[in-house]
């Protein structure tokens, strides 16, 4: 299987398990402008050079020779599954992509017919109840994950230790875990232990949210998207989550973290 969703910077200097929906246009800008002085012109998931990623041919055998060895600072960013799943929501389903169309072609179609979401119309902008929409797309986000139909999860919205855990069963260890919520806090105990050919100011470093824009803007605070049978629903798909990266399921206004990560906890629960 490999490190799939895993990136490293060419020098070997960092490695960085992605997480859909947790900063990491930020952080593989921030890594790729480490290697070069400079950030990649667009969007650093669309980047072929200049930053090893599993998905090109050429960086598995270094990634898998830095992983195996333990010889590279790893880390990953999480992120509150509340606001990350109404973040899914308002870009992927409402919103039209960078391609002009909707995400992943006739989803959103069958999503309006199956499920009787709203979407804001053909371009995403038109008033609509997004509070009502939201907590229908929440009972597909749970067939998916729970009963892999009407399809498998999206990357966007399948559970954050899922995508943890991948790194850790073929034999990769976290040094660092760090919350989206306080990401200079975090970015930069990563920058402070790792030595990069180009120094990186965290304060000058503009945010790189690439999906930004591509849907309409939420009218209402978090919690009250979430009623009980929602925050139950939430709870069956992300408990792990909720659990071992410390957020608060109790409150969905609480965007912050509630404890310390523990990394050991971390790795023999997802190890398992």
């Amino acid at each position: 299987m490999g490190f799939p969703g895993t990136w490293m910077t060419e020098s070997e200097s960092v490695l960085y398990r992605v997480v859909p929906k947790c900063a990491c246009s930020t952080i593989g800008q921030i890594m790729y402008y480490s290697d070069h002085g400079r950030f990649f012109d667009g969007d650093i998931h669309d980047a072929q050079d200049g930053l090893h990623k599993w998905a090109l041919d050429h960086s598995q055998a270094p990634i898998s020779r830095v992983v195996n060895a333990h010889s590279t600072y790893a880390f990953t960013c999480v992120r509150n599954p509340y606001t990350r799943v109404l973040s899914s929501f308002f870009d992927k389903i409402c919103g039209i992509q960078r391609n002009g169309r909707r995400y992943r072609g006739n989803l959103v179609p069958k999503l309006v017919y199956d499920y009787g979401i709203e979407v804001g119309g053909d371009d995403g902008k038109h008033e609509f109840d997004q509070i009502k929409s939201f907590r229908r797309f929440l009972l597909f986000v749970r067939d998916t994950v729970r009963f892999r139909r009407p399809m498998e999860p999206d990357i966007h919205w399948s559970s954050t230790s899922g995508h943890v855990s991948t790194f850790i069963w073929n034999g990769g260890r976290y040094d660092k875990i760090f919350w989206t919520e306080q990401f200079n806090d975090g970015m930069q105990q990563v920058l402070d232990e790792i030595e990069t050919p180009h120094t990186v100011d965290l304060t000058s470093i503009p945010r790189f949210n690439e999906s930004e824009g591509h849907g309409p803007k939420r009218a209402h605070p978090v919690e009250d998207y979430f009623d009980d049978l929602s925050m139950h629903l939430i709870y069956e798909i992300y408990k792990r989550d909720f659990e071992l990266f410390k957020y608060d399921f109790e409150n969905p206004g609480n965007k912050m973290p509630i404890g310390e990560i523990d990394l050991e906890e971390v790795h023999a629960k997802l190890g398992e």
